[in-house]
């Protein structure tokens, strides 16, 4: 690894042609509060526009993938609340529109729970690879806010409408071989090997044809 960056719960490192990102805030449940949704919007666009990386990874620390937004932040924020989710959400919006449109492929590495706009960011993915103890969830309805991190537009194409309605109104949760089923993960491997086999198949992608990979993206 190299070019190792650390800011606002984000470590963001080069292995290759590979950029390797880190969601490291796991005593927080890598739960997305400003600083995170920030420095992510700083990461999709700087591997959006760098012509060296050719493949990017999506990973996190931790127990959890992503539990969701920062709810102890947003509890603490009192009349400014609003605003902050305001913020908070546009900036983690024009990450993941980054993500989903550059020109090379996002593999996500899922462990532990993925839920809320962890849900969202877990299944972003061209290639999703979930651990075996990996759970997803949408979590929304449970709190009263409605989806965010582009989950209502992926999870319907990847599972079905009715499943995706389902998910969403009930706040569904499935565990790592029910998701495997459902369409929801590529490919389910046991915990130990899930951060090294994530990173060996974006090395792969990153050794095939960029341009065409974008093309089919």
């Amino acid at each position: 690894m190299s070019d190792f960056q650390s800011q606002g719960g984000l470590i963001v490192e080069r292995d290759g042609a590979v950029q390797v990102i880190t969601l490291d805030r796991p005593a927080a449940g890598n739960t997305v509060d400003l600083p995170l949704s920030r420095a992510l919007m700083l990461a999709a666009i700087a591997c959006d526009r760098d012509d060296d990386v050719r493949a990017v990874l999506l990973r996190s620390n931790g127990r959890f993938f992503c539990a969701g937004g920062d709810i102890g932040q947003f509890g603490q924020a009192g009349d400014a609340l609003p605003g902050q989710l305001l913020e908070l959400t546009a900036l983690l919006h024009s990450a993941t529109a980054r993500f989903a449109r550059m020109n090379k492929p996002l593999v996500t590495a899922v462990q532990g729970f993925a839920a809320g706009a962890g849900l969202g960011l877990a299944i972003m993915g061209d290639i999703v690879i979930a651990g075996e103890a990996a759970a997803f969830t949408p979590a929304y309805a449970g709190i009263g806010l409605s989806p965010d991190a582009g989950a209502t537009w992926l999870l319907p194409r990847l599972v079905g409408l009715r499943r995706a309605q389902q998910m969403m109104l009930l706040n569904t949760k499935l565990d790592a071989q029910a998701a495997l089923a459902a369409g929801l993960v590529t490919e389910v491997v046991p915990d130990d090997r899930l951060q090294d086999h994530a990173l060996a198949i974006a090395q792969r992608l990153a050794a095939g044809p960029t341009a065409a990979f974008a093309r089919t993206r």
